[in-house]
């Protein structure tokens, strides 16, 4: 335990509440957590579960009717056809990953990770007895590892590469061909697992179509695993429901171990989770609109600011501005000191670079309202400029 950190963006969370509370203005700009609220119908259908006394058990890996539905919604929108035994659900898919890292991995094992990261991934891999690879992709590289990068990170260890796209902290997306050149270089490494998170598959907005590992890399199949969720494009954070589809012995792995941790996901939520996959998708188009709308605000907005600059994203709700030249104007000398400047002069709560794996940077959730956004580009260059 002395190698894993808690999450920093929990903590972020934390210590905003806790100032708001004690009477400080804080905006909030470190959750990853959509600012809608859950569509009704979907609400509604959790209400029909409690009255019929759907609120016992169910099976471990989710019921029979939502791992249909799950089945048919990698069909419909991913053209990827899975068995329902080789589908799981879980509390949140963060749980599905978590069960995948240890499944799969051990002591001496090794695990490549993109950077910028989601926060969790590495540690996970480290609890699960292995090592995380960090392969850096900076700005200059719009966030994403090249074919060579990959290939030069793989070794006789390696038995998981793990891609998120769109990205969280970034909002960059890998293109179609983009994935088939890493999976040209997959191809000719046959232990080595590849888990897609698609988690923000739903708020995007590139020209060309969104496509999942698995089906941009059909002959790698076998040995992907793809995992999503209904807690962002849904705004259903808090029902935890998340699931996953590949190869059947790894998910038969990840079930044992679910049944021997936390058992079956909440009965109601995965009702909830069957209407959110299965009924009117119009509210999943609104707010990504709005997110767009919001993306198309602050990212010239940040990169009008002296020493910030920020790429455009073709997804997700977060901006990853490079701020390390502000902050050497204002004395700073790291992405941590100017988040509690911003914290402490500004307070702006947003989540330092470092945390993602990439020093320099830091990320800025636009899951807030357009007036929230306005407000806090005005606190920043205040704070920077002063």
């Amino acid at each position: 335990m002395a190698a894993i950190r808690p999450s920093p963006t929990s903590a972020v969370l934390k210590l905003a509440s806790e100032l708001s509370a004690a009477g400080r203005d804080i905006i909030s700009l470190g959750a990853g957590e959509p600012d809608f609220d859950t569509p009704q119908h979907i609400k509604d259908a959790a209400l029909r579960a409690i009255r019929d006394g759907e609120t016992k058990y169910t099976p471990v890996d989710g019921t029979a009717s939502l791992k249909a539905a799950i089945q048919r919604k990698f069909a419909d929108e991913n053209e990827l056809q899975y068995q329902t035994s080789e589908i799981i659900v879980s509390s949140g898919a963060k749980q599905c990953l978590f069960n995948l890292c240890m499944a799969l991995l051990g002591p001496g094992d090794e695990a490549i990770i993109p950077a910028p990261y989601w926060v969790s991934y590495p540690d996970m891999v480290r609890l699960a007895g292995a090592e995380p690879i960090i392969v850096d992709a900076g700005i200059d590289q719009d966030f994403k590892i090249t074919a060579q990068q990959l290939a030069a990170s793989i070794s006789e260890s390696t038995r998981l590469f793990i891609l998120n796209s769109p990205s969280n902290p970034t909002g960059s997306s890998y293109s179609k061909p983009e994935l088939q050149a890493l999976g040209a270089v997959l191809a000719a490494h046959p232990k080595v697992v590849i888990v897609a998170d698609d988690i923000y598959e739903h708020i995007y907005w590139a020209d060309q179509p969104f496509v999942s590992f698995a089906a941009a890399c059909p002959d790698l199949f076998d040995r992907t695993v793809t995992t999503n969720g209904v807690s962002k494009a849904y705004a259903m954070t808090g029902w935890r429901i998340g699931y996953a589809a590949g190869p059947k012995a790894l998910i038969t792995a990840m079930h044992t171990i679910q049944s021997q941790s936390t058992s079956n996901p909440c009965s109601v939520s995965q009702a909830a989770a069957e209407a959110a996959l299965l009924g009117d998708q119009s509210a999943v188009r609104e707010m990504t609109a709005a997110y767009k709308q919001r993306h198309d605000y602050v990212v010239p907005a940040l990169n009008e600011i002296d020493g910030i600059e920020c790429r455009p994203g073709e997804g997700t709700f977060y901006a990853f501005p490079r701020i390390i030249e502000a902050a050497k104007q204002r004395g700073l000398e790291n992405d941590t000191q100017l988040v509690e400047l911003l914290l402490n002069e500004a307070d702006i709560a947003c989540v330092p670079g470092s945390a993602f794996g990439a020093s320099g940077y830091v990320r800025l959730s636009f899951a807030c309202s357009m007036e929230m956004l306005e407000e806090s580009i005005n606190r920043i260059k205040r704070a920077l400029a002063t």
